[in-house]
């Protein structure tokens, strides 16, 4: 099943990207822009709640898709088009790789499972 999600994930980075290059967008934009929902991140300086609603805003569908509706109907040129598109990629990559939506718990908390080793530093030794 890991397997097929990552399969599904990667489906949806890449078609983030051809989206992108369909509505004109270009190609370079994408790519150049990629990392920069993980600026959500800063939240973790005030605390883990707080990190983990500013990651997840930038991480969830919902926000992607309502991003790309809203730059539908303002048209196919407008820059909250290209941000959907590119929350969805980047989304996409990120749970690829095994980064999902975080819980309060702390950064290594996903909805896919625990990220990074299981044992502390001086226990890999």
């Amino acid at each position: 099943m890991k397997k097929l999600l990552q399969l599904e994930y990667l489906g949806q980075w890449f078609a983030a990207y051809a989206l992108t290059l369909w509505f004109g967008f270009p190609a370079w934009w994408f790519w150049a822009w990629l990392l920069v929902p993980d600026v959500s991140m800063i939240g973790y300086l005030i605390n883990r709640r707080v990190g983990a609603w500013s990651y997840n805003l930038a991480h969830h569908h919902l926000t992607a898709f309502a991003c790309v509706a809203i730059g539908l109907s303002l048209g196919t040129s407008s820059y909250l088009l290209f941000t959907g598109l590119l929350l969805w990629g980047h989304s996409g990559m990120d749970r690829l790789f095994g980064y999902g939506l975080k819980y309060e718990q702390g950064f290594k908390f996903t909805h896919l499972g625990k990220i990074g080793p299981e044992k502390g530093p001086a226990e890999l030794l």
